[in-house]
């Protein structure tokens, strides 16, 4: 039987025991996270030359992989409706230029891409490292391929870029807060119409790209955690 010596050595030992479960716990991270998110978006070119003009609705999702607790790599997918305004150039009798504004036009993009991100703080939940934060900001950028026009017929790359906020609520839930923008490598997401060369508004520049963007928040759940690192093996 145990003496009062025992037992209180053996309640040391169980409880060291549960810290280094614990910690064990705690290091062992999640490799890949699934979301859901929306928001609004909005398109910048010759129709409409600010941004947060004509607001339509954006949904998604994404699937992100983290190598580590500050890289990762993100495949994401949004639908995005734009609209702007149709109008029209026309010359006065007296000679003067005059714009008409004949209505709207609207169009639908399928976005998807591909993108490189980078935390500025060691994301994730440590009770035992201060240098890991629930929450940081982080960049991003990559390529992507859009969909878009009647019947999306029209396909176009684009430069995905912008900087978000992550949240780490729970130990496989998040919240992530992104504003992306994507430079689209054509002049003609007004529609299949040919509103963007009837009225002459393309131009001759060859850097006279689209702009599309999208303000999001989504929700996400995290799964694959790593494999647990036996501590009593060893190569034979």
């Amino acid at each position: 039987m145990l003496n009062r010596k025992g037992v209180k050595y053996l309640l040391v030992l169980t409880a060291l025991m549960a810290v280094a479960l614990t910690v064990e716990a705690q290091s062992r991270k999640y490799h890949v996270e699934l979301g859901l998110q929306g928001g609004c978006g909005y398109y910048v070119g010759d129709a409409t030359t600010h941004i947060f003009n004509n607001v339509r609705e954006v949904y998604g999702g994404h699937v992100r992989y983290k190598f580590d607790q500050r890289w990762a790599m993100q495949v994401k997918g949004l639908y995005q409706f734009i609209k702007g305004p149709i109008i029209e150039r026309e010359i006065t009798p007296d000679g003067k230029p005059k714009e008409v504004n004949l209505g709207e036009w609207t169009d639908d993009l399928i976005n998807l891409d591909v993108m490189a991100e980078f935390n500025f703080f060691r994301f994730g939940i440590d009770d035992y490292d201060r240098r890991v934060k629930p929450i940081t900001p982080y960049i991003f950028a990559g390529i992507g391929m859009g969909i878009y026009g009647m019947r999306f017929q029209k396909v176009a790359c684009y430069f995905p870029f912008g900087f978000g906020m992550k949240w780490k609520f729970a130990p496989r839930w998040g919240l992530n807060l992104a504003w992306q923008h994507n430079l689209y490598f054509t002049d003609s997401l007004e529609g299949t119409e040919g509103y963007g060369n009837t009225y002459d508004l393309n131009g001759s520049n060859i850097l006279n790209f689209d702009l599309t963007g999208q303000l999001t928040l989504g929700i996400v759940f995290e799964f694959a955690r790593e494999k647990k690192i036996c501590r009593l093996c060893y190569d034979n």
